[in-house]
């Protein structure tokens, strides 16, 4: 019997979260080499923002669909009980407001409150994928994964980069020890550093004795990313090595055409635009450091010393409209709906949300460093590698 699923989104329009992810369950997916449909339909769905440009009345009309007017009746299918096998909640995109902190303020916390509920009054529960980071605030986001753990249900959550195509296709070895990290990431904040965090974490968290927690982080801009390099506080070596695998740089090579080191040329100085380091401490004594470069590059990378050894990839993300990294990401919920196990663990999220809170409060301090003890989540990294095209 196929399952049925419910999303609840903030908006379901063009190249915008909804639409990446959830049509993957009504059309199906690229999945090693074939065209891959999914065992399970979405049957309930809850829009909250419907302007011009929605496609959600579209795609009930023509999947057969129902959509609601409440979150607790997309979950329900109209009836007074839970009704489906699995939820994919998508709070991303939409009309809402930003803190003093910079943070878009998606209901996702909300939206989880009210499917608990559902939960709780029907005494049983489902698998639920929260896209991306888990709430904007870590105190929420604490609180939902309590909420998993209280009513035992299956959650996954997060970015698409952890398990996109990787160029070339590394994985750091489980309990490697791990000297030093760093991730290159672009775009702003709090969107786009998310993900740059999330799959530096996802590298990270492999190194020995597991996931310990972080001990500190610092956030600072402009000028002060130089100074930082230059005194040692980031590794240019680590930086040469994560840009070796960007295939995307800037600068001269767009008006000529020649090949560029940008770590060690000075022109990187001239190319980003309002440079940013994130400076991350772990419990454990491990570092790590993403470097928001703007303007010199425009894809995803990572270098690590693992092992002794320089390690580096690039995330590698396939262009719109297909976007293939959000199907990556939707083969890992489907698993999880089958299954009712997440194969990976969530307390990654969790802590990556935490991480970027905390980093956008140091800089609201000035860029101070700050002591973070709430941020001891502890968690194993899955023993298997969960990325696309993993050997």
């Amino acid at each position: 019997m196929r399952k049925k699923l419910a999303l609840v989104t903030t908006i379901w329009g063009w190249r915008n979260h909804a639409n990446h992810m959830g049509e993957r369950f009504l059309n199906g997916y690229p999945c090693n080499g074939q065209w891959h449909r999914p065992e399970m339909d979405i049957a309930g769905v809850y829009v909250e923002q419907t302007p011009e440009g929605d496609l959600s009345q579209m795609r009930a009309q023509k999947h057969g669909f129902t959509i609601y007017e409440s979150i607790a009746e997309a979950v329900r299918l109209g009836t007074d009980a839970l009704a489906v096998d699995g939820v994919l909640l998508i709070g991303e995109h939409g009309e809402y407001p930003n803190n003093e902190k910079g943070q878009k303020l998606y209901p996702r916390y909300e939206y989880f409150r009210e499917i608990v509920e559902v939960f709780k009054v029907s005494g049983c529960s489902v698998p639920v994928f929260n896209d991306k980071h888990l709430s904007y605030s870590f105190e929420q986001a604490q609180q939902m994964v309590a909420w998993g753990r209280e009513l035992d249900f299956a959650m996954l959550a997060g970015s698409s980069l952890p398990v996109t195509f990787r160029m070339p296709p590394l994985e750091l070895p489980l309990e490697c020890e791990i000297e030093d990290a760093l991730m290159i990431g672009v775009g702003g904040s709090d969107a786009m550093d998310y993900h740059a965090l999330e799959a530096m974490q996802c590298m990270v968290e492999r190194r020995k004795g597991g996931e310990s927690g972080i001990r500190s982080v610092q956030l600072i801009d402009g000028d002060e990313v130089w100074q930082a390099g230059r005194d040692g506080r980031w590794s240019r070596r680590l930086l040469a090595a994560a840009l070796a695998r960007s295939d995307s740089r800037s600068g001269i090579g767009l008006s000529d055409g020649r090949p560029q080191d940008l770590a060690h040329s000075g022109e990187l100085e001239e190319l980003v635009e309002e440079p940013a380091a994130y400076f991350i401490e772990y419990n454990d004594g491990a570092k790590a450091t993403l470097l928001m470069l703007n303007g010199a590059v425009q894809d995803w990378t990572f270098a690590a010393v693992a092992d002794g050894e320089i390690a580096s990839t690039q995330f590698l993300l396939p262009p719109q409209p297909n976007v293939t990294y959000s199907a990556c990401l939707m083969a890992k919920a489907e698993e999880m709906f089958a299954t009712g196990t997440a194969p990976y663990p969530v307390e990654r999220t969790l802590l990556v949300s935490g991480m970027l809170e905390r980093c956008l409060d140091s800089r609201m301090a000035g860029g101070q460093r700050l002591e973070t003890p709430e941020l001891a989540v502890v968690y194993r990294a899955p023993e298997i590698s969960q990325f696309c095209g993993a050997l």
